[in-house]
């Protein structure tokens, strides 16, 4: 009972974060999340940071494919650096 409701509760959220998603449908998935699903303070990403070693992989993969410019190939380079 407690993963279905996990899963509307994801459901709702995705609704929230949708650019396609009509006004009308973000203010009623907001509503349930706060009335029916016991969410309150609706948060559109999680918390947690994003996982460095995720970061460090996305840009490497971008360093090497041949479908990325010369300067985002620059740029990921000097992020990893940085990193």
């Amino acid at each position: 009972m407690a993963e279905e409701a996990a899963n509307k509760a994801r459901g709702y959220k995705s609704t929230l974060s949708n650019p396609n998603t009509s006004d009308e449908a973000k203010q009623h998935a907001k509503e349930v999340l706060e009335n029916e699903l016991g969410e309150g303070d609706v948060k559109l990403s999680d918390e947690g940071g994003k996982d460095p070693g995720n970061v460090a992989r996305g840009l490497k993969a971008a360093i090497n494919n041949p479908n990325v410019s010369e300067e985002g190939k620059k740029s990921a380079q000097e992020k990893l650096d940085n990193m």
